[in-house]
């Protein structure tokens, strides 16, 4: 059965509200200190005192999975803040001047967008040396190109607006109109499109720690989890459920909120900043 357009908002906010509650507590709502190790219980299935089971170094899984919500959460919502900052920006410059200033900043976008995204970001990471800084640093470097290329479509479809005509004739300058009449306008498709970057971000931070170009250790993160749990995935598969499920109910919780933004907003489906 499918959720309504209502219900699909209040479920991945509602997903979304709990998982920002994880990440703010950690320190109260963790059981354990997420680095402790007891290497007598290493690989110990899940159990009363340890309901998500114990990795390799006998550290407690529900911990660390919580502490990751802070690395996920902190990596998308960095990202999106300055992708979107950058993004907005020069694509509203290149689609309200137009001509070579238009045709300058879009060929930029464009080469960009000729590297597979996740790709860039490996090479990125791999240069600049495995961190948590570089992993936001590669991801912004790549992800502001979506919404420039929305935010130039939406200015140029709406400059040509009878309302944008009335203030160049009544001698509005262009940044008067740029900022008090177009860029209030672009607050849903903008919205829905950070929505889905953000759950894109999230997956391209769990592949890049996943191949050892994240986060470091101890510093919990998901898609670490999942690589150290790789290797005993038969013998010990909690090592990768848990970390896997609370990757999918955060892609499914944003999932969630942005196509119900997008059906509540009527907006255009968002560009894929990931492909």
């Amino acid at each position: 059965m499918r959720l309504g357009r209502s219900k699909r908002v209040e479920l991945g906010f509602a997903l979304l509200a709990c998982l920002t509650v994880l990440a703010a507590g950690a320190a109260w709502l963790a059981p354990y200190d997420p680095t402790r190790q007891e290497l007598a219980a290493a690989l110990s299935a899940p159990a009363p005192n340890h309901p998500m089971g114990q990795d390799t170094l006998g550290r407690d899984i529900l911990s660390r999975v919580i502490y990751g919500t802070r690395v996920s959460l902190a990596v998308g919502l960095t990202t999106v803040i300055i992708s979107l900052a950058i993004g907005g920006t020069v694509g509203a410059v290149a689609g309200y001047a137009g001509g070579w200033v238009d045709d300058l900043l879009m060929r930029a976008v464009d080469a960009l967008l000729a590297f597979p995204g996740l790709l860039l970001a490996i090479a990125l990471t791999g240069v600049l040396g495995p961190s948590l800084h570089n992993v936001i640093l590669a991801l912004c470097l790549i992800g502001w190109t979506g919404y420039a290329r929305l935010t130039r479509g939406e200015v140029r479809r709406l400059r040509e607006r009878e309302f944008v005509e009335a203030a160049q004739a009544l001698g509005a300058p262009g940044r008067r109109i740029l900022l008090h009449h177009l860029v209030p306008l672009l607050g849903a498709p903008l919205l829905v499109q950070a929505t889905f970057g953000m759950a894109g971000a999230i997956v391209a931070e769990a592949s890049l720690s996943f191949l050892g170009l994240g986060t470091q250790p101890p510093t919990p993160s998901w898609g670490a989890m999942l690589n150290d749990g790789r290797p005993f995935v038969l013998i010990a598969p909690h090592l990768t459920i848990f970390p896997g499920l609370a990757i999918m109910v955060t892609i499914l919780g944003l999932n969630f909120l942005g196509d119900g933004l997008r059906d509540r907003f009527d907006v255009r489906p968002p560009i894929d900043l990931w492909r």
